[in-house]
């Protein structure tokens, strides 16, 4: 526990005085992916002071285009504070994060306490927990001097890049469209930048949600009635400069946009 706080501490810095995290040294890497987790719980007591209470999860690479682009061929969880969700339309200051970047994602909000049972839950199996979903933008953080060389149990530790995100109009289960066919695409001042579909996380983002809810119950934990889950991005990761304006556009669920004031 010792450990796993001082570890925390430093990652609580960089995030709450924005400032470059250079290649941690070995004793400040967790020894496992388990131990990354378990950091990563006591980095969100010692954040909720700044950056409010946990409202949901993030998940990363659920498709291959960002299991590719990470290097990483598992899903990853990170999570989502109350400072960091944003309606559509908000401008940003670009100044509040290290390197700020957007993804491209397929939200849901929860509609009770999702109790784990003897069977893993499965896409079907956690369908009817799902009450909306909404056109996302996941903000994203790059806190490090060089990203590809810190150890992704480190990132783990960090909430995988999670910073936040931006919510378009909430669209409800019995009105949404089949999440296979939604095309995603992402804009940066109107110039389209990547282009996925809801198939490519993980064959159907009910899959990635199973995968969440199965990890927490792994470690006794479990979704909650109203919290919001970011199911992974359709497209990979784009980063930004100050000024710069984001608009992704998800056919059946609608647009949502954001921009970062220099």
């Amino acid at each position: 526990m010792e450990k796993q706080l001082a570890i925390a501490e430093i990652l609580a810095a960089v995030r709450v005085n924005r400032t470059p995290l250079s290649t941690p040294p070995a004793e400040a890497i967790p020894h496992d992916e388990a131990d990354a987790y378990r950091v990563q719980d006591v980095l969100h007591s010692l954040l909720s002071p700044d950056f409010g209470a946990q409202v949901g999860y993030k998940i990363g690479c659920t498709s291959s285009v960002m299991q590719v682009y990470l290097g990483i061929d598992h899903p990853c969880a990170g999570g989502l504070y109350s400072s960091g969700v944003h309606e559509s339309g908000v401008s940003l200051p670009y100044r509040n994060y290290v390197h700020v970047g957007v993804e491209c994602e397929i939200a849901v909000r929860l509609r009770g306490e999702v109790v784990a049972t003897d069977v893993p839950f499965t896409a079907e199996s956690i369908a009817p927990f799902v009450d909306a979903y909404y056109p996302a933008i996941e903000i994203v953080d790059d806190r490090y001097a060089d990203w590809r060389g810190v150890d992704p149990r480190v990132l783990i530790a960090d909430d995988f890049f999670a910073a936040g995100c931006v919510l378009g109009v909430p669209v409800a289960r019995a009105a949404a469209p089949d999440l296979l066919s939604v095309v995603g695409r992402a804009l940066i001042n109107g110039r389209e930048v990547g282009r996925g579909t809801g198939a490519d996380v993980l064959g159907h983002p009910h899959h990635a949600l199973a995968w969440l809810a199965n990890h927490l119950a792994a470690s006794g934990k479990m979704l909650s009635q109203g919290d919001i889950v970011l199911t992974g991005s359709l497209v990979k990761t784009a980063w930004l400069d100050a000024g710069d304006e984001v608009s992704m556009e998800l056919s059946g669920l609608g647009s949502v946009t954001v921009r970062f004031e220099a």
